[in-house]
């Protein structure tokens, strides 16, 4: 590889979705299925996945929240008892219209056998965790019910990209119901301050923390608020949601209880969620163009020994040297665990493995030749610095400081993606100040006050620029697109 070259092509500033589907081919995160629209998660995809969801379980259980899992298929009139919540969900269903499959004359296989009502695969679990919710709630005594549930969804999409928008992803939603309003809007809060910490601290990703305007509203919610983050071609994601859903859907469920007073009331609810989305955000987050870069809070290998050597002479030496530096890193502690280490002793030579695991991401690298273990010491690299950028240490150095190591790396990263989010946002004034910043295509987040009204959208339109979410806080001032006062802070950029 040339001095100068990059491991993916093409690169960011080349092409960036195309740079983006090389990151994840060249890490072995994921591949198209058969199925349109659907992934496959290969195991170093999927060890990601279960790192990000085993932080998240343990924080969710930390509030008070307990797992359940709820039927993959919900009756179509369940949707129907909600009108925001099916308009704004009905072209995105997958509908399961028959139960059986039979030969016809030719010998195919046709549906047969038609459903009494129509199933939906869930797109979401509102409706059908709210139908238990109906049965385990009758006293205000049963209250607050919380609830948690991995699971997978499927919404139809038209275009399609791994990760970020996919037919069939991965998730977990939370549903909770309380006995008052309160109660419920402090608990959809309360997720979000929780996702929003976890964004930082596991994923070392800035976002963003408010409320989504009516329009951006999720259907059926009263509030909806969201976490933004953003990417390095300057677009928003949104990292995860949380719901106040006010009664709106203990009344179509009929989730009621007998309050302390003795009347019928209805329970308040949320809902909250974050999906395999995330791997898509830490991708454009972080990676660059070596391949992917991976915070070590949920990497799947936080050292790889990579041995160096000659002949079979140099390759057992080397190999137990290697072998008994791993057991030792791996008796340290990062975070709560211990340290995850892999010796690379595949068939490759050490300069394609070197280059095989800067591309996977992981964040330190440790070169072991013959020359190394005479001296007592180790080539340290981390993903976080220039590729060629080398720290030379002693062994017991390295086992020593790996922890403080691993967490200079997630701090790096940290500090660099907060660094471009700040030198990518702009406050403007003026309508004509968001336009000419809207022309480049290259624009990050602008922040303005602006009404809550859709007789804006138009003026956006043109720019493929949305709403992002409403900042925290009382201030207001005049609407640069109605020119009107009373206008909030609110973040606008073009999103995924």
């Amino acid at each position: 590889m040339g001095k100068n070259a990059s491991a993916i092509s093409p690169t960011r500033s080349e092409d960036y979705p195309g740079w983006y589907q090389q990151v994840i081919k060249v890490s072995d995160l994921s591949e198209p299925s058969v199925v349109r629209g659907c992934m496959v998660i290969r195991p170093y995809g999927y060890a990601l996945w279960e790192n990000i969801q085993k932080i998240l379980d343990t924080r969710f259980k930390e509030t008070g929240h307990e797992n359940a899992y709820f039927p993959l298929f919900i009756p179509l009139s369940f949707l129907e008892k909600e009108a925001q919540h099916v308009e704004g969900f009905a072209k995105e269903c997958a509908v399961v219209t028959h139960h059986r499959l039979a030969k016809d004359e030719s010998g195919k296989l046709v549906p047969t056998s038609p459903l009494e009502e129509p199933l939906i695969v869930r797109p979401t679990s509102e409706t059908i965790i709210g139908d238990s919710f109906s049965k385990w709630v009758k006293s205000y005594r049963d209250l607050p019910i919380l609830i948690n549930q991995w699971a997978n969804v499927v919404r139809w999409e038209m275009r399609t990209r791994m990760f970020l928008r996919t037919t069939e992803f991965l998730w977990q939603e939370g549903h909770t119901a309380h006995e008052t309003a309160q109660e419920a809007r402090t608990e959809a809060l309360k997720m979000l301050d929780v996702y929003e910490q976890f964004a930082k601290e596991a994923l070392a990703i800035p976002v963003i923390k408010g409320e989504k305007t009516s329009s951006e509203r999720f259907p059926g919610a009263v509030n909806t608020y969201s976490i933004e983050a953003m990417m390095q071609d300057g677009k928003a994601l949104q990292a995860g949601t949380s719901h106040f859903l006010g009664q709106n859907f203990a009344r179509s469920q009929n989730i009621k209880f007998m309050s302390r007073v003795g009347t019928e009331e209805y329970a308040w609810t949320s809902s909250w969620g974050v999906s395999t989305r995330l791997i898509g955000g830490l991708i454009m987050t972080h990676s660059d163009d070596d391949g992917l870069v991976l915070p070590p809070r949920v990497a799947p290998v936080h050292v790889v020994i990579i041995p160096i050597y000659k002949g079979d002479e140099d390759r057992s030496v080397v190999l137990e040297y290697c072998s008994s530096l791993a057991r030792e890193l791996r008796s340290r502690n990062y975070c709560g665990e211990a340290v995850k280490v892999k010796v690379d002793d595949s068939v490759a030579n050490s300069g394609e493995r070197n280059w095989n695991n800067i591309k996977r991401g992981v964040p330190v690298r440790v070169m072991v030749g013959a020359r190394d273990i005479a001296a007592s010491k180790v080539v340290v690299s981390l993903r976080s610095k220039e590729t060629r950028d080398k720290i030379f240490m002693t062994r017991e150095e390295l086992v020593e400081k790996i922890g403080e190591v691993l967490s200079s790396v997630q701090e790096d990263l940290y500090q660099r993606a907060l660094k471009y989010r700040e030198d990518n946002t702009v406050e403007v004034s003026s309508l004509d100040e968001f336009r000419s910043y809207f022309a480049s295509e290259k624009a990050g987040f602008a922040v303005c006050y602006a009404k809550d009204s859709a007789t804006i959208q138009e003026k956006l339109d043109p720019y493929k620029v949305t709403p992002r979410c409403i900042l925290p806080g009382d201030s207001k001032g005049k609407c640069i697109f109605t020119g009107e006062e009373g206008g909030v802070k609110t973040v606008f950029a073009r999103s995924y």
